[in-house]
């Protein structure tokens, strides 16, 4: 049975005026206010993630009931300035296919009886056996200046995927906007005033490591993402807006808001802001290690979670006879490669930060994301692409779906060999979900190198319409233990369900 739609809500603050950074002068107990996330969750461990006010010694207890009648106390790190004062404790011996209940508790190191209140949640382990999976995914929080607005509900989106009761969220990137500003106030067209929560950190773009924290700090300072992160376990990627919009590695900005212009010496402290607030175990809290990663949710599912930002080249009309570094990287696209071929998953979901066939341009003669407007043959960063559809077919690798977000609509491509120009691959789908809370843009155009045919799509018609203005979108996945058919459905914010299609299992081309 699934956890009740109120449950790992205790203890996480609903206002905003003890969510400051924390100041050099301690006294009294410490504090929790920015709530409690849990990550890496697989069927016997899980990683919790907590934000202190100040040096504090981490302690989580589980317990098989929300009673915490019988528990266990797992001892964590010390978390301090290093850090922004974010930890995490791993949780191991847990039992497979259970709800866990757990409480972190921030003990002052010099005297651990003055401890805060403890903070709660809950989480699903994954099941060893077959057995139900449900799963939501989104991506784009806070973009174009859309931040939280009390006078809106705040993050509602966030509520509404959290009273389905998922067993993880997926967000697909564009986690925070650190290149967006976030006014107090934007006058709306309909004469209307959009008011915004904002901090120091908001106020201008983020540069230094303490600016790309405060983005991530912003986000936690909206209730409904707090309680969702006490319930639902996340599973982030990181796509161009965890540091600056379209980047890519060795980019040299031009932009006259930014004093710092290396794009490698702002993604290095987005990167460390980005692992000190997710649980992440592949990357270090000094931002070493990889976002690429194998989530394994059973017999019945494996997220393949990409990176396509660290390691592509640089954007262009993406038009080259050869690209042997395309989007992934080599080395990424070898482990992409080697890590389909073991799972023995019915269905490999390849969780990407960017579309495939969708149009992305960077200004007026590049190209953001794979496809380039040119419904020929692959060229440029299509080439890695057609490779790794290649290597699927010939592998005979099946259940290959493809999730994202990016572009601010939601819709569902089916990519058939038949209507393409690069035919030696095996047709698939791919789902467009977003945005949680940012400006909703109109579709994108399709290349037809890898024949997709959009089947649905809603979409506003003018760009940046804010959330007020409805188009927020996140998706669904419900994969049945008995039959093993994937049902995908397409979800509004406040508007119910806008698309389904059921998959079956092991069937060609549907």
């Amino acid at each position: 049975m699934r956890a009740g739609a109120a449950a790992g809500t205790a203890g996480v603050l609903g206002g905003f005026g003890s969510l400051v950074a924390p100041a050099q002068a301690y006294s009294g107990r410490p504090e929790a206010a920015w709530g409690v996330q849990v990550g890496d969750v697989t069927a016997t461990s899980g990683l919790v993630w907590v934000r202190s006010d100040r040096p504090a010694r981490m302690v989580v207890e589980t317990s098989a009931t929300e009673s915490f009648s019988r528990v266990r106390r797992w001892t964590g790190p010390v978390v301090g300035p290093g850090t922004d004062f974010t930890g995490t404790t791993p949780l191991f011996g847990l039992p497979p296919g259970q709800q866990v209940h757990y409480r972190v508790v921030l003990e002052d190191p010099d005297e651990p009886r003055r401890a805060s209140e403890p903070v709660t949640g809950t989480f699903r382990t994954a099941s060893a056996a077959r057995s139900d999976v449900r799963f939501v995914w989104s991506g784009d929080t806070a973009g174009q200046g859309w931040g939280i607005n009390p006078e809106h509900g705040g993050y509602r989106t966030y509520e509404e995927m959290r009273r389905l009761d998922p067993d993880f969220f997926l967000h697909s990137g564009d986690t925070v906007y650190s290149d967006g500003v976030i006014l107090p106030e934007v006058a709306l067209p309909d004469g209307t005033v959009w008011r915004n929560v904002t901090t120091p950190e908001k106020s201008n773009v983020a540069e230094t490591l303490d600016e790309y924290r405060g983005n991530f700090r912003y986000n936690l300072l909206d209730a409904n993402l707090r309680r969702f992160n006490a319930q639902v376990p996340v599973v982030a990627q990181w796509d161009d807006h965890e540091v600056v919009n379209n980047w890519y590695p060795g980019e040299i900005l031009t932009d006259p808001r930014y004093t710092e212009q290396r794009v490698d010496v702002l993604a290095a402290r987005a990167r460390r802001a980005f692992a000190e607030y997710f649980p992440l175990s592949t990357l270090r809290p000094d931002g070493d290690g990889r976002v690429y990663r194998v989530v394994r949710q059973g017999p019945l599912l494996d997220v393949f979670v990409l990176d396509m930002r660290t390691y592509r080249d640089a954007n262009s009309p993406n038009r080259q006879p050869e690209d042997g570094q395309g989007i992934l990287g080599a080395r990424q696209l070898e482990w992409l490669k080697r890590e389909l071929e073991r799972s023995r998953a019915t269905w490999k979901v390849i969780a990407s930060d960017m579309p495939l066939g969708l149009v992305v341009p960077d200004g007026a003669t590049d190209y953001e994301a794979v496809a380039q407007a040119d419904p020929g043959a692959p060229l440029g960063r299509e080439l890695q692409i057609a490779e790794l559809l290649r290597h699927i077919k010939r592998r005979r690798i099946t259940g290959t779906v493809w999730l994202t977000a990016d572009v601010h609509h939601t819709s569902a491509q089916h990519y058939d060999p038949a209507r393409a120009a690069f035919s030696d691959f095996e047709p698939f789908w791919e789902f467009v979900s977003g945005p949680i809370n940012a400006g909703a843009f109109p579709a994108s155009a399709l290349d037809g190198t890898f024949g997709p045919d959009r089947v649905f799509v809603k979409a506003p018609a003018v760009g940046n319409v804010p959330p007020s203005g409805g188009f927020q979108f996140f998706g669904q996945v419900d994969i049945d233990a008995a039959s093993g058919v994937m049902t995908v459905r397409l979800r509004e914010t406040g508007g119910g369900v806008l698309f389904t299609r059921e998959l079956r299992p092991g069937l060609v081309g549907q």
